[in-house]
């Protein structure tokens, strides 16, 4: 994956590239076709874009400058992914592009995720962390539960790659496996 990274706080940029696809465009002309080179992408807008469009368009420049395939950041919402992928597929973006669920597992996991993200919470997602945030092995199960659901319709309507940011917890990539066995058999 090549990333720009995060801001820092002060908002300035202390290293060598400011976009992502400046990092790719170097890679691709060092090694060729001998890395495959991911990015990143927002199904609900980069933050320092103005509009979809605008965000759009650089990812358009992102996947011309070499880039394989594309990860999206996390969404809860997988009617946002949908009007993402047909919104850059009409724009001539044809690579991979993998979901990124982001299982929430605790409370106060989702004030941190907003603020990073920038994504929007559907309010059945909402009532799930109001009803089940108190309770740390409910939010747990709860959140691999809304994950695993955001998966299966991700699977029904042939989305094909799904990335999990499990955040290195190796039981909620095992809850979840466990929910969609039969699925992906």
């Amino acid at each position: 994956m090549a990333l720009r990274g995060d801001i820092p706080e002060g908002g300035r940029i202390a290293f060598d590239y400011t976009y992502a696809g400046e990092l790719i465009r170097d890679i691709r002309d060092l090694t060729g076709n001998d890395f495959c080179i991911g990015g990143a992408c927002y199904p609900e807008v980069h933050p320092d874009s103005a509009t979809k469009d605008e965000d759009i368009d650089h990812l358009k420049l992102k996947v011309e400058s070499g880039c394989d395939f594309l990860t999206t950041q996390m969404f809860f919402d997988n009617s946002i992914l949908y009007n993402f992928l047909y919104r850059i597929r009409k724009k001539g973006i044809e690579i991979p592009v993998l979901a990124g669920i982001m299982p929430i597992t605790n409370a106060k996991q989702v004030a941190r995720t907003v603020a990073m993200s920038g994504t929007q919470l559907p309010q059945r997602f909402i009532s799930m962390v109001d009803r089940f945030g108190h309770n740390p092995e409910a939010m747990k199960q709860a959140g691999i539960i809304y994950a695993t659901e955001q998966i299966v319709d991700l699977i029904s309507n042939d989305v094909n790659h799904i990335h999990v940011y499990t955040m290195n917890k190796p039981e909620i990539a095992e809850g979840i496996l466990n929910n969609i066995s039969e699925l992906i058999k």
